[in-house]
């Protein structure tokens, strides 16, 4: 489906900037063409500051959206979840970062929580991020404790996995 909206803005490259950095993120769009976050406007100087594009850009890029039947339901409905990677440590909570040889294999995200879940470690949260938008995918696994050091080693012993990060 990414693929498919990131097609529809093929023919404009700074669209197709605002278009990613809003999948990325969660962002939608408003019936009135207007971007939002979970129903909240954002001004469209602020989404093209951090995309390095124009106001324009962003306003005719949300307008589009809304005028595409095939996309129009997707952003009206998108919504954002809190991710507390940023704020794990201050929760006592453990981030594990895992890098892939090739996110779109099967089998990553029940192997790592087959790991996780041997070692009685409850998770927090999930989350991968998609290898369509994503220059580097990885999947994230929040854990509410300390893991052993073994854990480490089962993980980066997977076949699918290249790097780990806790």
């Amino acid at each position: 489906m990414w693929a498919r909206i990131l097609e529809e803005f093929s023919d404009s490259p700074a669209q197709t900037i605002v278009v990613r950095y809003l999948l990325e993120n969660g962002f939608g769009v408003s019936e009135c063409g207007k971007i939002v976050c979970n129903g909240i406007e954002i001004p469209a100087t602020h989404i093209a500051k951090r995309t390095g594009t124009d106001r324009r850009v962003v306003d005719a890029t949300a307008k589009r959206i809304v005028k595409s039947a095939a996309i129009k339901e997707i952003f009206l409905n998108m919504r954002v979840t809190p991710d507390l990677t940023a704020v794990a440590d201050a929760l006592g909570l453990t981030v594990i970062t895992i890098y892939v040889n090739d996110a779109r294999e099967k089998g990553i995200i029940s192997s790592a929580v087959h790991i996780i879940t041997k070692y009685g470690l409850a998770i927090r949260q999930i989350f991968v991020t998609d290898p369509l938008l994503s220059e580097e995918p990885r999947l994230v696994i929040i854990v509410d404790t300390a893991p052993p050091a073994d854990l480490y080693t089962d993980l980066k012993s997977l076949p699918q996995v290249r790097k780990i990060i806790l």
